[in-house]
């Protein structure tokens, strides 16, 4: 009997000690790529697939008339020693009137694809705020940063604490009617100050409409 109260002593001490644990305010930090998260998913995956087929046809018709640009451009250089000052002069205006033609037509396109691209992002965006935030609090997390901006103010995070593809998991599972998709493959993270994340490849962002000559993006 002599052992008893030190047998209870340490009973209750371990008991204070987990009712400690439990209501202890959460201190794990976590990290996700947002961007990446979204477009890992099933839906996130068949929208993209959704906004490739609906803008292909604009791509084809911009990349047709960059085609006819540099025809056109060709036929210059190959002529420009045979060819009259006036005829020169009257392809040049050609080529310059096309080009600034692609290129608005192709400002045009790009607003349209990130206009759409903002709506979805915003849609699912919503939608996966609601998992990060019930995973955070099942887990014990006191905080989740995102780290898909390019400006992102994480130096270095362990794996470990990359949620991304347990939030992709369980927003596809709250979101059965999506359709088969792919798995997201694994998210790697940066591990060296001012690096940009690496995040699991996003699935194909819609086929930004061809760029004009000279880098500038052009319009319908």
């Amino acid at each position: 009997m002599k052992n008893f109260p030190f047998v209870c002593s340490a009973l209750i001490l371990a008991a204070a000690t987990q009712a400690h644990a439990q209501s202890a305010t959460p201190t794990k930090i976590g990290i996700i790529h947002v961007q990446a998260a979204i477009l890992s998913t099933k839906e996130g995956k068949k929208a993209a697939d959704e906004l490739n087929a609906k803008f292909s046809s604009k791509k084809a018709e911009l990349d047709k008339k960059q085609a006819n640009i540099d025809q056109l451009k060709d036929q210059l250089q190959k002529g420009s020693a045979t060819m009259s000052d006036e005829a020169k002069n009257k392809l040049m205006r050609q080529i310059d009137n096309e080009t600034t033609s692609l290129k608005r037509n192709t400002e045009d396109a790009e607003a349209d694809v990130q206009q759409e691209e903002g709506k979805v992002i915003n849609d699912l965006g919503a939608k996966l705020y609601a998992i990060v935030q019930k995973y955070a609090k099942d887990n014990g997390f006191a905080m989740i940063i995102d780290v898909s901006g390019q400006q992102q103010p994480v130096w270095w995070a362990a794996d470990s604490i990359n949620i991304t593809n347990e939030v992709v998991q369980l927003y596809d599972k709250a979101s059965p009617s999506a359709g088969a998709a792919v798995t997201a493959p694994p998210t790697k993270q940066p591990a060296a100050v001012g690096s940009a994340p690496a995040p699991a490849p996003p699935a194909a962002r819609p086929a930004a409409p061809t760029t004009a000559p000279g880098g500038a993006a052009t319009k319908k």
